[in-house]
This record gives structure tokens, sequence and C-alpha cells, in this order.
């Protein structure tokens, strides 16, 4: 009886869905003509985001190619290697961004929000790489007495390249404001940490040469390369999160079962369920109704419940499953103690 009644009144909220498209384009997405096409303006934003970082990378990896030759400081390289991962990051976040910006297709329902999550996890692995070259260099310096030149180009360098880096900065920060990208968020905390590295470059330099402390430069190529790893274990585990389809954090999943507990229709809410693919959510739970109610009434309360919650959570897909109160499902997936108490 609940599978016919489950059926029954999502077949109905899919006819009035194409009747509303039918009469003033709004779809049950919510969203309509109108969300479709502001659909691809974030796009566009986040695509010339991503073509910005590519360009700001393209030039410091030539600033610094030259800086650390120059130089010959192993900061300097751990910079220039760090940039050079910046570049490939950079080209790899255009596709994944591209591709998750894609709709949904026959053999892509829910999306291609998670292209951004495998495109991050490739930009780990070479930032891995990256950091075992660079450490393995520093900690040979140390036993040999070479020394760092022109500590001054290097520096110049380096705040030019920070100068550049802040200019991508700030770009990325207003279109992060109106798009809210995960993808441009993960890119904008990367170039934070360039900064990071640049002014450590600087301070290997100047105490290298100036202060006369030995063995400064190679300290810093290693705080880098352990810096590198630092990142590159925080980005593969959100990646992995994503992949994994891991639930909200629990004070987000709070906000949203308080805006629920709002609406006497979803009293009876159960097994709710949270995931995140790119920048798009995806809301599943159950709700126990009268089993007396028709299927038209049901309906109405559910889309009524709908609407109220995509005010408060924009972007979102939900799916609900109406039970009759008092039913119990058949265990699943997830074991009765997750499935049928109450959260709401």
């Amino acid at each position: 009886m609940t599978k016919l009644f489950h059926d029954q009144h999502f077949h109905a909220h899919q006819a009035d869905a194409n009747e509303g498209d039918a009469h003033d384009g709004h779809g049950h997405d919510g969203h309509g003509h109108d969300g479709h096409i502001h659909a691809h303006i974030p796009a566009g934003l986040t695509t010339r985001a991503a073509l910005a970082s590519v360009a700001t990378a393209v030039f410091l990896l030539a600033l610094k190619s030259y800086a650390s030759w120059t130089t010959g400081s192993v900061a300097m390289l751990g910079s220039l290697a760090d940039t050079g991962l910046d570049l490939i990051a950079s080209l790899v976040l255009l596709y994944g961004v591209r591709v998750a910006a894609m709709p949904a297709d026959h053999d892509h329902r829910f999306g291609h929000g998670k292209a951004e999550a495998l495109a991050a996890l490739f930009q780990v692995a070479l930032i891995v790489v990256a950091a075992v070259v660079i450490g393995t260099r520093a900690v040979r310096r140390l036993g040999d007495d070479a020394a760092t030149t022109q500590a001054e180009f290097g520096i110049g360098v380096s705040l030019i390249a920070i100068a550049a880096t802040l200019v991508l900065l700030f770009y990325q920060r207003a279109v992060i404001r109106r798009t809210d990208s995960i993808a441009i968020k993960a890119d904008h905390l990367h170039y934070q940490t360039d900064v990071l590295l640049n002014l450590s470059v600087i301070a290997a330099l100047a105490l290298e040469q100036f202060a006369g402390l030995t063995g400064a430069d190679p300290l810093f190529g290693i705080a880098i390369a352990a810096w590198l790893l630092w990142g590159a274990w925080r980005a593969s585990a959100r990646a992995v999160d994503q992949l994994m389809d891991k639930e909200w954090p629990e004070a987000k999943r709070q906000r949203f079962l308080t805006a629920a507990a709002r609406l006497p229709a979803l009293t009876g809410l159960h097994d709710l369920r949270t995931r995140t693919s790119g920048s798009s959510d995806f809301v599943q739970f159950h709700v126990w109704v009268d089993p007396g109610l028709t299927v038209a009434a049901a309906h109405d309360m559910m889309d009524d419940a709908e609407l109220r919650l995509r005010r408060e959570f924009p972007g979102t897909e939900f799916l609900i499953h109406l039970d009759p109160e008092g039913h119990t499902d058949r265990e699943g997936v997830l074991g009765k103690e997750f499935t049928e108490r109450r959260v709401c």
C-alpha cells in the first residue's frame, strides 16, 4: 500500500509539474525557465574565474622560473613548483567546473557535480609529488655549503607574485559571493596559501643572505613541503567526503531540521538523508501522513512544504517519500535505528 501511495503521489506531482511548465514555466525543480537562464550565469562566472586562475599561474610560472634559476634558492624552487602545480590545477579546475556545470542527462541524472571532487583528487596527487621532491632537495641542501645569490631580485619577484595573487583573490572573492562555487572556494584557499609561500621565500632569502643565517633557505623549503602535504590532506578529505556521499555537516543538518520543524506537514519526518555533489545539495526523507488523505491533498501539502524549504535552501533537490502514519518500512541499506526514528 505504501509503495502505491508513494507512486501515486509522485505521478500526480510530476503531472502537476508538467502542467505548470505548460502554463508558466514553473517546473518541479522550483526554477522554471527563469531558473534555467540564471543557472548559466554562475557557470559563466566560475569559468571566467578559472580562466583568470590559469592566466595568473602562467604569468607567475614564467616569473619564478627565471628567479629560481637566478637565485638558486630552494625556497624559490619550492614556490616555483607550487606555481607549476597551480597551473595544472587551474587547468583541471577549468575542465572540472565546465563539466560540473553541465546539466543532468540520460546517463547522469543527478548531474555532473562530482567532477569537481575528481578534479580535486587529481590536484592532490600532483601536490604530493611536488612536496616530496621539494622536501628531498631541501634535505640534501642542508648538507652542502651552497648559498643563495641575488636575494634582492628574488624578493622583488616574490613581491610581484604576491601582488598578482592578491588581484586574483579579490576577483575570486567577488565570484564566490555571487556563485558560492565550491571549486572556486577551494582554488581561492589554495591561492591564499600561495601568498604565505611567497612571504616565506622572502623571509628565507633575507635571513640567509642579509642576516647570515646559513641553512634558513632549505629549512623554509622543508616547511613549504610540509605545508603542501597538509593542504593535500585537507583537499583530499573534502573530495573523498563528496565522492562517498557524506552527510551534511551537523550544523547544516540541524539548520534543515529546524526549518522543517516549522512546517506542520513535516511533523512525521524520518529517514533523513543528505549529500552534496559539486555545488548542488540533495535531501531525501520520509514523512508519515494521515492514510485517509487523498493523493491530491497529500501532494499539495508536500508541494507547499517543499516550496518553503527551497526559500531557505535554494538550489537543493528534494525527494519526499510518503508513508501512512505508523507504517514501518522494510529495512534497507540503513538499519531501523536510523530510518524509523522521528527526527522532526
